[in-house]
């Protein structure tokens, strides 16, 4: 059996101009990296302003599991089946962070037959967006020391500094550190910390912003720290503004790729599901509609955290309407949710899987409440049996399709798409945000709490009490909230699989995303920045002597 890299090695690329040129897009409306890689200029979004939208379908999933359930394959293989069947369509993604692909995933662009190329260069440096986002961060951390160091004209509380470092690699040692050692001359020795890129306020604002304009303007407002009168201090403070978007001009542009038949991708910006967000730009989502009939979108992790937040405060925020959700799940994933052990998913378990449908039937029940139709994609493995695959459709509470195209593309996606546009012209979407945005952020929290994660009530520790206090007194207390919580559970605590019901959801702390536009709820032990496994996947990625990367998948 061939990997996802031979696989991908093995596939046709056309030139990216081809693409491009069938989208309609005109020279001057892409820039080039290299022979397959290109972006769009941004701006192409406002000339297409009078053209009607494409239907939108947002793919989510049931809870991770060490599984694996193969939510971006879905993504691209319903993307290619609805080519395939005379539909255009175009599949927007969100970039790979290094700090996954060389620790647990060992790469991101789907797998198998069903992947967005050139599979290295979208897994590793792509086109310099991260990185970008990277340094313009960075940028604003050493002016707000070097503002400190040079009279601290702003009275900055530098107890009370809450911008910290940020890289884009999984490293635990990098959370909490010191800084300025070595005397005055390096500056005011403090505590100090990294988060990963994707965590970054920057990324999330770059995937909200709708121009440079907005995005600059999303910057200044960025809440860097406290002054020694109370205040609050934004970078536009320190004026720095202006050079972060620069750091950052090309970076709002979005990627155009191909997947592996050839047809569209759009894979731009990557704010993390449990962290931020969890969606790629709203600017190449909304491109993408204006250019293609149908869209898929893919919201990270699961429903309760990707797809929450996309229908939440995504979709309201860039004016999008979601047509129908596609939740994915896997045999061995609902046998893991069932109670079976990693290293007996393989065997044939048909009460287990029953047992683990009540995830499933969470998150269906959870997207209903949204008022958009549901279907659900099970991801097919080689150790399914009959009797399994049986029991989930004889079980599941909507319509389920079985998907191959991990192994056969986007043959193996025909009938998810046909049952996707079908279901799209029987019943219509009602869609409508849970969360009404006029309520306090306490009461967000606790309908998203009960309603989405099914808890039996929230408790505040200290710490989350003086920050809300904080967050009030700023005129930050009906604010959107973004809650950032573990993705290996629907509850704040991974160890609870399945379908948990009544428990604490407790929440730790919070955090201003002024600039991004809401208000970060720290829930259970999340982590800003994720260390490396013991055996991370980088031991397995290699490359030869003629140049060849060896190990991503």
């Amino acid at each position: 059996m061939l990997s996802d890299i031979e696989i991908a090695r093995n596939a046709k690329l056309v030139d990216i101009r081809k693409i491009a040129a069938e989208l309609g897009l005109q020279e001057d409306d892409v820039k080039l990296y290299g022979k397959y890689i290109a972006k769009i200029d941004h701006r192409l979004l406002k000339k297409l302003s009078e053209r009607p939208n494409g239907k939108l379908i947002l793919v989510t999933a049931i809870t991770p599991t060490p599984a694996g359930e193969g939510k971006t394959t879905t993504s691209i293989g319903l993307s290619m089946a609805l080519n395939k069947i005379g539909k255009r369509s175009i599949v927007t993604l969100r970039e790979p962070s290094l700090g996954p692909v060389f620790g647990v995933k060992g790469g991101a662009a789907g797998g198998g037959y069903s992947q967005v190329l050139p599979m290295e260069d979208i897994n590793l440096h792509f086109t310099g967006d991260i990185h970008a986002v990277t340094a313009a961060h960075n940028l604003i951390a050493a002016m707000i020391d070097a503002h400190v160091n040079h009279g601290n004209e702003l009275k900055i509380d530098i107890r009370k500094i809450f911008w910290k470092r940020a890289i884009d690699m999984n490293d635990r040692a990098l959370r909490q550190i010191v800084i300025g050692l070595g005397g005055s001359a390096n500056g005011y020795p403090r505590e100090d910390g990294f988060i990963i890129t994707a965590a970054s306020e920057l990324m999330a604002v770059l995937c909200l912003a709708s121009d440079l304009g907005d995005l600059k303007r999303r910057i200044g407002e960025i809440v860097i720290a406290q002054s020694e009168e109370k205040g609050l201090v934004r970078v536009r403070d320190l004026k720095a503004e202006g050079a972060a978007t620069v750091l950052l001009k090309d970076a709002i542009n979005p990627n155009l790729v191909q997947t592996i038949e050839n047809t569209p991708a759009l894979v731009h910006g990557g704010p993390f599901a449990n962290i931020a967000h969890g969606t790629n730009s709203l600017i190449a989502t909304k491109l993408a509609l204006k250019l293609a009939d149908y869209v898929v979108t893919e919201a990270g992790f699961a429903a309760d955290l990707g797809a929450q937040k996309f229908l939440d405060f995504v979709a309201p925020t860039g004016g999008l309407f979601v047509d129908l959700a596609v939740v994915v799940a896997s045999i061995r994933a609902l046998k893991y949710h069932g109670g079976v052990n990693k290293d007996e998913l393989g065997k044939e378990n048909i009460e287990a899987v029953v047992r683990g449908m009540e995830n499933l039937k969470v998150h269906v029940e959870n997207l209903e409440k949204y008022g958009v139709p549901v279907v659900v994609a099970l991801n097919k493995f080689a150790t399914d049996t009959e009797a399994e695959i049986e029991a989930v459709i004889e079980n599941c509470p909507v319509t389920c399709v079985v998907n191959e195209a991990y192994s056969k593309g986007s043959e193996g996606a025909i009938e998810l798409a046909k049952t996707v546009i079908d279901t799209i012209q029987r019943q219509p979407s009602n869609y409508k945000p849970l969360v009404d945005q006029n309520l306090s952020v306490e009461e967000k929290i606790e309908l998203i709490a009960k309603e989405i994660y099914r808890a039996g009530r929230v408790v505040y520790t200290d710490t989350a009490r003086s920050k809300l206090s904080m967050i009030k007194k700023y005129g930050f207390g009906n604010y959107p909230v973004i809650i950032a919580k573990t993705q290996n559970s629907i509850s704040d605590d991974p160890k609870k699989i399945n379908a948990p019901r009544g428990y604490e959801f407790t929440v730790r702390d919070f955090l201003i995303s002024a600039g991004a536009g809401f208000v970060v709820a720290l829930a259970g032990e999340i982590m800003l920045l994720p260390g490396l496994p013991k055996i991370p996947a980088a031991v397995n990625i290699d490359i030869d002597e003629s140049g060849e990367i060896i190990g991503l998948f």
